[in-house]
């Protein structure tokens, strides 16, 4: 008796509980009953035949491939700016004008310094200048002379000491005056013909080498300060103006060949082991939507740089700009083709699913859905390419409209 009371005490006081357990089973029942008999509203896709590729997007910058750059040579002012940004030239014209005063002058000052380097080095050909050529001459004509008065003097002498006209010592003393013209005369000779010694050979040498070198320093800067083309071109860089300041190294004018320009795109680490030459690349320029330029990859990363907060590799290709439209510096957006498969058999990323056995699409087969494995191979942002599990033309489920999950051999309907 005690215990029966005890259970109606227990029921009494957690009957709302006890309901509320109850009703939630029924609710949960009912729904798993319902839901099986349920067909679901089903979104889906048909396997098409294609063009799908894998691409690495990134970006890019424009430079000249045929560039022509000039800084000032040394501090100067400008004298005459006689083109301007964006002015095509031709090959030979005259740009800018820079003043030359100081460089004429250091021209010339190099120009009397060679003048006297080859004063010397005539000198050191000739056995000296002309007035000491004329002077030694005339040293040498008086020297032989006097070395014949000695030897007809020593000649005469002989004869009279052979009469005993003559004594013993003045045929000596005749004698020594004729080895001592003799001498005279040697030397004077010795110095016409190697006046001067190696050494100062070398030294007149050097002086006229680099008084050679002055000069064509000098007129190469001389040259510098009238800025003309190289190349038929385009003035895309022009920082000076008629009459100003510039210091040795500030950039005067930058002229470029824009009918073929290159681009320099940074690919980010993890893409940079699927490049390859060859492959092709789109160049887009945000300034004129819809336009493509075409390319392909020159070069491939030999090693990663840090651009800002990325570490990237940098491919260059080379476009055709014949419209002269890609300007130097632009950013550009880059697209690099690295697959691309033709007649691919493709369908929406969103259709193929994963799990631990692999690929698998829910094929639409007798208004129900059936479990295909699959097998894929590239993709894109958008599609996939499968290569087996499924043929052309098949319905393939993408997601139900209600929100519930797909599973094998579940009951469709498909929305239209």
């Amino acid at each position: 008796m005690a215990l029966g009371t005890h259970k109606a005490s227990f029921y009494a006081r957690n009957r709302v509980m006890i309901w509320t357990v109850g009703i939630a089973a029924g609710v949960i029942l009912l729904a798993s009953f319902m839901s099986r008999g349920d067909i679901v509203p089903l979104r889906v896709t048909t396997a098409q035949r294609g063009i799908i590729r894998s691409v690495i997007s990134t970006n890019g910058k424009i430079e000249p491939v045929h560039n022509f750059e000039v800084h000032a040579p040394v501090a100067t002012s400008v004298l005459q700016v006689l083109v301007k940004e964006g002015d095509h030239v031709k090959t030979g014209q005259l740009l800018v004008k820079l003043n030359d005063a100081v460089a004429r002058s250091e021209a010339a000052r190099a120009l009397a310094q060679v003048r006297a380097a080859e004063a010397g080095t005539s000198a050191i050909q000739n056995g000296g200048n002309r007035e000491e050529v004329l002077t030694l001459e005339s040293e040498v004509v008086k020297s032989s002379g006097a070395r014949d008065a000695a030897q007809r003097r020593l000649d005469a002498l002989k004869k009279l000491q052979q009469q005993g006209a003559a004594s013993p010592g003045e045929v000596k003393e005749a004698e020594n005056q004729l080895a001592a013209a003799q001498a005279d005369l040697q030397l004077l000779q010795q110095k016409q013909k190697d006046r001067y010694s190696k050494p100062e050979i070398a030294q007149v040498a050097g002086q006229r080498d680099q008084a050679a070198a002055a000069y064509a320093a000098a007129e190469s800067l001389l040259q510098q300060m009238n800025v003309r083309a190289p190349f038929d071109g385009v003035v895309y860089s022009l920082p000076v103006r008629q009459g100003e300041y510039v210091n040795p190294g500030d950039l005067i004018v930058q002229e470029a060949d824009l009918s073929k320009v290159l681009v320099r795109a940074f690919v980010d680490e993890p893409d940079v082991g699927r490049l390859q030459p060859g492959q092709r690349i789109e160049v887009t320029w945000d300034a004129i939507p819809g336009r493509t330029w075409q390319g392909t990859v020159n070069t491939i990363p030999a090693s990663l740089k840090l651009r800002g907060t990325r570490n990237v590799g940098e491919v260059t290709c080379t476009v055709d700009n014949d419209q002269l439209r890609l300007l130097p510096n632009v950013n550009v957006g880059v697209t690099i083709v690295t697959v691309e498969h033709q007649n691919a058999l493709i369908v929406p990323r969103e259709a193929v699913r994963q799990d631990e056995k692999g690929s698998f699409v829910y094929v639409v087969a007798n208004d129900q859905l059936e479990r295909r494995s699959v097998q894929t191979a590239i993709s894109d942002l958008t599609q996939v390419e499968l290569t087996g599990g499924v043929s052309e033309k098949t319905q393939i489920a993408l997601s139900s409209t209600n929100a519930k999950p797909l599973r094998d051999h579940l009951q469709i309907k498909i929305n239209r």
